[in-house]
Order: structure tokens, then C-alpha cells, then sequence
């Protein structure tokens, strides 16, 4: 009787029978017993390997994950699943090349399963070991015969599973000779010392209360001076330094933040270490004290007053704002209706140009209080634009999102979805520092506009295809039709 190993090796070879690789001509079989041998360097699981052998069949021949599950079972098909993407019937695999990529990719950075990374390195592996090789005899001719033919997409791809190997893998020699590869076929990709083992601190947050959550992670109180924000799965060791790198920029510009001082490791995520002494988030007080929430919103609105009255200059490290915006209509609207995508591009490309900063994540969990005086943390959406997308930003959080399902609200920031409404009306009045209700409603409406294409993006990244998504989806593009129709501008 065969064991799992030695059947995976026969079904593998039968189902790639007659195929090649596309460089060399060597029989296609190879490449997976070479994924195998490289997974077998860094573990002995025989599911892992054996997925490893059979990780193409589902992509590159006729065979089904369902098939895979009743032969080698639940465990090697979910490890194949992980290397298998997205196809898109009728396109050509050169025009879907980018969204197939950044669908494996998102995928890849929220797994927590080690065999799913061992198996995409052992992959990686073995197709730049071909590549290398080739390159060193054709030079860039060899990227025409590719269904990617920049080089600098490849480059984008192979250098961002690198860095989302780096934290698990990094010690492995294999990842080691992935980086020594990139490097080959595009010099300085990554420093000498990537190639090397990178010991972070590792820290558990085990027992640790949690203080505030966010887009990006949570933040946890390590003790009565340090507090740790802990970065979702999907987030680079790029996406941690970029953002403290922000935040220091910032801080010198006069922008009350924390500043972080030393990256670690939390389990499988990375985290950055905050010196913030007693501190709370202002969404703490807010819970504790909701009768005093008209305070706390003149607070924060005298924070943002703060924040956007600082000016830079073009060629600052901040981005353009109106770049997340226009994403937000890009992944969104324009899949729904083009039409009406033109006219948002077109009330957003109009805004007046503004040099002052934005924070991009402004809200109440991301304010602490220390000794009476606010600090922001989550700095990486920090950029330079008008003050209508961070009233829009408020908007969607204190208000939108909580239009269906008010507990979405409440669980995020911790208080009640009627104080949220409550803290945002106070929060515009004070911000405006206007009580006339026209003025503020008009304000709400370019708020409102700017929040419906976030939030079209949002559900369909989501990929829910449930009746309740379509309706919210459908609520907006009304509202965005009959704002689009009567807004000229989304200055104020």
C-alpha cells in the first residue's frame, strides 16, 4: 500500500502528464518534486510536502480541489487552495496577471498557518531558481516570454512574498536564497543583512488588557508604561516602518503623536512599542463618561484644527490624500457604474489643492490621553489634502457604518452608536464653529458622498454576495446620484 508521499508523486505525474516547463522544456513533474525536496529542508509533515507536489494540479490540469480532499484529504486541499488563484474564464492570463497576484497575495499575508508559507516559499523558490538560470543566459530577453513581461511587476510580486515570508521564514535557508535570487535579477532589492537571519524581540500580549482597535490592528496596554500596537496579519515589516517614519516626520512638524521606539515580533505579527504612561484612548473616556461627550468632541475638534493648520511642501514624504480617495471610486463605483464613477473623479479631481495635513485615521480610538494632553497613534495614512476627507473619514465611523447595524459602532469604538451621532453633530458644530444647520448639513452631504464610495469599496472587497450587500451597495450609488446631482463642489 502506498503511502501519502508516494500516491501524491503518481497522481501528481499522471495529471501533468505530457506537459512542460516554459523554459528548458524539462517534463513539468519536476518542478513540484523540487517544491517538495525544498519544503522537506524545512519541515518533515508529510500533508506539507505533499501539497507541495501536488500544488499545480488544481491551477495547471483538470483536477479539482474536491477530488484532492477525498484522496489526501481536508488538510493537503486547504494547503493546494492556498496556492491555487483566482481564474478568470474568457480573459487572458497576461491581462488578469495583476489581479491574480494581489488576490494570492492578500491571501498570504492573513494566513496563520506556517504550511501555507512554507509551501509558497518552497514555490517561489523553485520558479526563480528556473528564472535565474535563464536570465543568466538570455539576459532581459527572458521576460517576453513570460505571461508578465515587465520586469518590474515581477519584481513587485516576488519582492512582496519575500517580505511576507520574512517574519516566519527567515531563518530558513531557503528564504535566504530567495532573497539571494531577487538580488541576482534586480541588484539591491534588499540589503546584505535581509538575506540573514533578523532576530526581532518577541513579546506576547497574553493577559495584556486591550485598549484600542483600528483599521490596521489592536493596541494593548504591556505594562504601566508601554502600550504595543499589534498590526494585522497582513501588514509588512515595510507597512511598520513606513508608518513610524511618518509618524516622526510628523511629530517634528508639531503634530502631538507618539512616537514608537523599536519594532518587535507577536507571535506571528509584527508590533510597535509605545512609551504612553496611564494612558487612555479618548474612546475610553467617551464609554466612562458619555454625558461629558460634547467635551470630547470640541477636544478632537480642536486636535483636527490643530492637525490641519500644519503645512508641507509637495516633496514631503506625505502622499496626496486624494490618492486613497480616488482608490476608494477606482476599486468601487467604477465596478458598478462608470458613469457615475466620472462624476465623483470629476467633484474630487476639482478640489481646491491643499498643502495641510490630514491624518487619514482620525478617531477617538486612535487619540490617547496623557496627563490631560491628546496623542495620535496610527500614523500611516498621515498625508497632505483637504480637511473635507477627514470630516468624511469621522463621518463614515461615527455615522455610516452604523446605519444598518448600529452594534458595528458601538463594538468599535466602545460606546453607543447613539453617542457616536451624538460626538460627531457636536464634534462638525465645533470644528465648523457654526450652529447653522444648513451649513452643516451641507457639509454632511460631501461627507456622505466621499463615505458611499468608501463604502461600496468596502463591501466588495469583502466579497459578500449576500442580498444585505447588494442592498447597501445599491443605497449608495442612490445617494451618490442624487448628491453627484446637485453638489457642485466638496469644498466648504
Amino acid at each position: 500500500m502506498m503511502n501519502l508521499l508516494e500516491e501524491a508523486v503518481v497522481y501528481a505525474t499522471i495529471m501533468h502528464q505530457g506537459r512542460v516547463r516554459k523554459f528548458g522544456g524539462r517534463p513539468y513533474i519536476l518542478h513540484p518534486m523540487e517544491v517538495a525536496q525544498i519544503l522537506s529542508t524545512m519541515t518533515d509533515d508529510m500533508e506539507v510536502i505533499a501539497a507541495g507536489i501536488l500544488h499545480d494540479v488544481v491551477e495547471d490540469t483538470d483536477g479539482t480541489l474536491d477530488e484532492i480532499e477525498k484522496r489526501f484529504g481536508g488538510r493537503v486541499a486547504s494547503l493546494v487552495a492556498s496556492e491555487s488563484e483566482d481564474e478568470y474564464p474568457g480573459e487572458d492570463r497576461s491581462a488578469t496577471w495583476q489581479r491574480r497576484k494581489e488576490g494570492s497575495l492578500l491571501a498570504l499575508r492573513k494566513t496563520r498557518d506556517v504550511g501555507v508559507k512554507m509551501l509558497w516559499l518552497a514555490d517561489k523558490l523553485a520558479n526563480l531558481r528556473s528564472l535565474s538560470q535563464t536570465y543568466a543566459e538570455q539576459g532581459e530577453a527572458m521576460w517576453a516570454g513570460l505571461n508578465q513581461e515587465d520586469p518590474e511587476r515581477q519584481l513587485w510580486y516576488y519582492k512582496s512574498v519575500a517580505e511576507a515570508l520574512e517574519l516566519s521564514l527567515n531563518r530558513t535557508g531557503a528564504f535566504k536564497e530567495l532573497v539571494k535570487h531577487i538580488n541576482f535579477m534586480w541588484p539591491g532589492t534588499f540589503d546584505s543583512e535581509k538575506g540573514g537571519y533578523k532576530e526581532y524581540r518577541q513579546l506576547s500580549v497574553d493577559g495584556c488588557e486591550l485598549i484600542g482597535r483600528g483599521a490596521k490592528g489592536e493596541v494593548y496596554r504591556y505594562d504601566d508604561e508601554l502600550v504595543v500596537k499589534v498590526f494585522n496579519q497582513n501588514n509588512l515589516f515595510q507597512d511598520v516602518e513606513r508608518e513610524t517614519n511618518l509618524a516622526r516626520r510628523a511629530f517634528v512638524l508639531g503634530v502631538p503623536t507618539a512616537i514608537s521606539f523599536g519594532i518587535v515580533a507577536v507571535g506571528e505579527r509584527y508590533g510597535a512599542m509605545y512609551e504612553l504612561v496611564d494612558s487612555e484612548t479618548l474612546s475610553t473616556y467617551i464609554a466612562r463618561e458619555p454625558d461629558r461627550v460634547d467635551e470630547y468632541a470640541d477636544l478632537m475638534a480642536a486636535l483636527a484644527h490643530e492637525i490641519h493648520s500644519i503645512e508641507v511642501d509637495e516633496d514631503d514624504v506625505f502622499p496626496d490624500a486624494l490618492e486613497r480617495v480616488q482608490e476608494y471610486i477606482r476599486g468601487g463605483v467604477a465596478y458598478e457604474d462608470e458613469r457615475l464613477a466620472k462624476r465623483c473623479m470629476g467633484l474630487v479631481g476639482a478640489l481646491p489643492a491643499r498643502s495641510t495635513l490630514v491624518h487619514g485615521d482620525f478617531h477617538t480610538n486612535n487619540v490617547f490621553m496623557m496627563r490631560g494632553e491628546p496623542l495620535l497613534i496610527d500614523m500611516d495614512r498621515v498625508s497632505r489634502g483637504h480637511p473635507i476627507i477627514e470630516l468624511a473619514d469621522l463621518y463614515y465611523f461615527y455615522v455610516v457604518l452604523g446605519e444598518d447595524h448600529p452594534s458595528v459602532v458601538s463594538d468599535f469604538m466602545g460606546f453607543s452608536y447613539e453617542t457616536a451621532g451624538r460626538f460627531f453633530d457636536r464634534f462638525l458644530r465645533s470644528y465648523l464653529q457654526t450652529d447653522d444647520e444648513k451649513r452643516i448639513r451641507d457639509v454632511e452631504d460631501k461627507a456622505m458622498l466621499l463615505c458611499c464610495t468608501r463604502l461600496i469599496r468596502k463591501v466588495r472587497r469583502s466579497g459578500a454576495r449576500t442580498a444585505e450587500a447588494r442592498a447597501v451597495i445599491d443605497r449608495c450609488l442612490q445617494r451618490i446620484e442624487e448628491l453627484t446631482g446637485r453638489l457642485d463642489t466638496l469644498d466648504f
